[in-house]
């Protein structure tokens, strides 16, 4: 890593997790507004696509004309797994708690880790295994703490209602949801070694839209009819949360291993809960607030596997 980058890493990633963070203030609006989830996602990914467009064909048009057949079908297959995540894990949300899904969904750094060794020969010191346990443990608190309440002690859902039914579904696109951003930030890993952001980017968001548009017309939504204002949530979600947060982390892709990279992107419901309290007036539950310790303290060793 050279020292510039390594100076600005923290930073960025503060940047990049605040950015994303932003992303449920936006869908909440948007679906406010009228909007079905999967046309949130679609038109999330075709704003962002367009967005770069201009910079990356004329800045980037050379390097864009060297992608080999290669560069090309992985970038294809990062994409399609990026827009399988959205689609897998907002459709979750229809069948299962919010709880049950972002736990499950949350486990997407493990499955980073355990496949990083074999895919990308990237082994974690066990300094960096203890944060990832550490954030996981954080998350599922977080996830939980929707759903347990205290009523004369400590009252959770019992576990046959988590693995039953339509709830069983929606835990499996959850899982789902983890497996396919796994896939994302593994192929962005290697694809980055040798491709510049924009033009990594732009191949990979534009795959991503193509096949998030088939999978809304094929689910019998359209992407036209609604207000401006729903139009203007989903320009901002293309605008912060993909293009400024998303495409940190792929920047960040280059010079952090994947599985520190996903610890990271457990940041976000911090965030998201810091941004509700001044935005939605919503008061982060106590569980909320232990769970982001669990989160940051993860964060903070995982992240000192980064340094020479």
């Amino acid at each position: 890593m050279n020292q510039r980058a390594q100076l600005i890493l923290p930073f960025a990633i503060l940047i990049a997790i605040l950015a994303v963070s932003t992303a449920s203030i936006f869908i909440r609006f948007a679906q406010n507004d009228g909007a079905p989830s999967l046309v949130i996602a679609a038109l999330r990914l075709t704003f962002a696509t367009l967005m770069l467009a201009p910079i990356a064909l004329t800045k980037h048009r050379e390097e864009l004309k060297r992608f080999t057949l290669n560069d090309v079908l992985l970038g294809a297959f990062s994409g399609i797994f990026l827009a399988l995540h959205f689609a897998t894990w907002i459709s979750s949300l229809e069948y299962t708690s919010v709880a049950s899904s972002v736990v499950f969904v949350s486990t997407g750094p493990l499955w980073v880790a355990l496949l990083s060794p074999m895919l990308l020969k990237e082994h974690l010191a066990r300094t960096a295994m203890i944060g990832l346990g550490l954030s996981l443990v954080g998350g599922t608190i977080i996830g939980l703490s929707d759903a347990c309440v205290w009523n004369s002690g400590l009252s959770c859902p019992a576990l046959q209602d988590v693995l039953q039914g339509r709830a069983m579904l929606g835990n499996f696109l959850a899982l789902a949801g983890a497996w396919t951003v796994t896939g994302y930030l593994i192929i962005g890993r290697k694809l980055r070694a040798n491709i510049s952001l924009v033009p990594y980017i732009f191949m990979v968001y534009g795959f991503a839209a193509l096949a998030l548009i088939l999978i809304m017309f094929v689910s019998g939504n359209s992407p036209f009819g609604y207000a401006p204002k729903t139009y203007g949530w989903m320009f901002l979600l293309a605008a912060l949360p993909q293009l400024v947060g998303h495409s940190t982390y792929n920047w960040a892709l280059k010079y952090m291993p994947a599985a520190l990279v996903a610890v990271t992107t457990l940041g976000e419901p911090i965030g998201s809960a810091i941004l509700a309290f001044f935005i939605l007036s919503e008061t982060p539950t106590f569980a909320t607030m232990i769970g982001g310790v669990f989160i940051l303290t993860g964060i903070y060793l995982a992240s000192r596997q980064t340094k020479p």
